[in-house]
């Protein structure tokens, strides 16, 4: 995906942030709060695994990219309701480049010693 379209995603949504609810469906997701914005994420996390499943026995990819895409749109909804850019995601992932994930989820562990090990 484009940083740019990231980009422009991410002011549409901190637009959307002072819209009246009834004035867009981002608007209504704000106004309703993080609980409504977090279950939005976990249907489509839901909807897009129920995808992937599909797409393996079917060969077709068209409902995963979909639900791939309804899932990174409400992803940055959650993100923008904290106040954190695409930007800083691309940066960590950027980041990661060069590093085995058994050492970057190591390191997690140890920064992080209040989460549990995944």
């Amino acid at each position: 995906m484009s940083k740019d379209v990231l980009k422009e995603l991410a002011r549409v949504l901190e637009e959307r942030k002072q819209a009246a609810p009834e004035s867009s469906y981002v608007a209504s997701l704000y106004h309703k709060g993080l609980n409504k914005i977090l279950e939005k994420v976990g249907e489509e996390c839901t909807e897009t695994l129920i995808a992937a499943k599909d797409a393996e026995t079917s060969g077709r990819h068209d409902d995963l990219v979909y639900e791939t895409a309804d899932l990174w749109f409400h992803t940055l909804i959650m993100l923008s309701h904290f106040n954190v850019q695409p930007d800083a995601v691309l940066d960590e992932l950027a980041r990661r480049f060069n590093v085995s994930g058994h050492t970057e989820k190591a390191a997690r562990s140890i920064a992080t010693p209040h989460h549990p090990a995944e």
